[in-house]
């Protein structure tokens, strides 16, 4: 190369870090402003057909080392320009998912993942996987635009708390949703099980269900007392007995004076018995 010319390098070449085998890196980054990019790693994802029926192997990019601040729609918008974007699965691990039986609560049971992710993104034409591998020759793709905010630092805090500000009048209709949907199981439950009773099985086995039984009762002060003295005695029974020397001796003297105080009473007895005439030995 002559003296004094220099030769382009763009910036997914001049600071990629060594990508782990069979990956791409791709350069993002949160802003115009930011420096340094941050690299995401991305394959085709590849299983064996019929495992994984929600990531179809052909149309499914895998993504490594998602920051925190990139959510679900930000990579959908970042991989909207390889091809139209099917739906896009952010996780903790890999893994195949599960297809949720019920629909999600916005009050109950939400779990975040916290640090790094994984994410599937499932693109409608096969061609969007090599398209997207192929980001990795331009330029750093820009998370966070004018037109597409990304909330970080103190303003994340905030819209964190607004978020968990809970509407009264959501959370009772949810409330009333669930309730109605296990009200309705548990009727058909029952109704199965009026069904059933009494009918016995290809075996011969009659199912047995508790219906018809004795409700509890509700514990009175009374109830409550026997609960009490019978554990007191259960705990008396636990105690040791005879441990030490001294409680052996002890029993000795009391066992050898009951058997006299048995004693004496036998001979009174045998005594009076002869006095009346009624003792007969034989």
């Amino acid at each position: 190369m002559a003296a004094g010319k220099r030769k382009h390098v763009t910036t997914a070449e001049a600071g990629a870090p060594a990508a782990p085998a069979g990956y791409t890196a791709i350069p993002v980054k949160l802003s115009e402003k930011q420096q340094s990019p941050h690299y995401l790693y991305v394959k085709e994802h590849k299983v064996r057909e019929g495992t994984d029926t929600t990531h179809p192997p052909n149309r499914t990019l895998f993504v490594l080392n998602i920051p925190p601040y990139c959510t679900k729609a930000c990579l959908s918008r970042l991989f909207s320009c390889c091809s139209s974007v099917q739906s896009v699965n952010v996780c903790e691990k890999p893994g195949p998912r599960e297809k949720p039986e019920a629909p999600k609560s916005k009050f109950f049971n939400l779990k975040t993942v916290p640090g790094f992710r994984v994410a599937y993104v499932v693109f409608k034409n096969p061609a969007g996987v090599q398209a997207a591998k192929s980001l990795s020759l331009q330029g750093p793709l820009v998370i966070s635009s004018e037109s597409h905010p990304v909330k970080t630092g103190i303003h994340k805090w905030i819209a964190s708390y607004a978020a968990s500000v809970v509407d009264p009048a959501e959370l009772k209709a949810e409330v009333d949703t669930f309730m109605q949907t296990y009200d309705k199981k548990i009727a058909e439950e029952e109704a199965k099980a009026e069904e059933e009773e009494g009918i016995p099985d290809e075996e011969g086995w009659v199912k047995v269900t508790r219906k018809g039984r004795r409700p509890g009762l509700p514990r009175t002060e009374a109830a409550s007392l026997r609960v009490l003295e019978r554990e007191k005695r259960k705990r008396a029974r636990k105690e040791l007995l005879n441990f030490y020397a001294w409680q052996h001796r002890e029993t000795k003297r009391e066992n050898i004076a009951q058997l006299r105080k048995k004693f004496e009473e036998d001979k009174q007895r045998i005594v009076l018995m002869r006095a009346q005439r009624k003792f007969r030995p034989y």
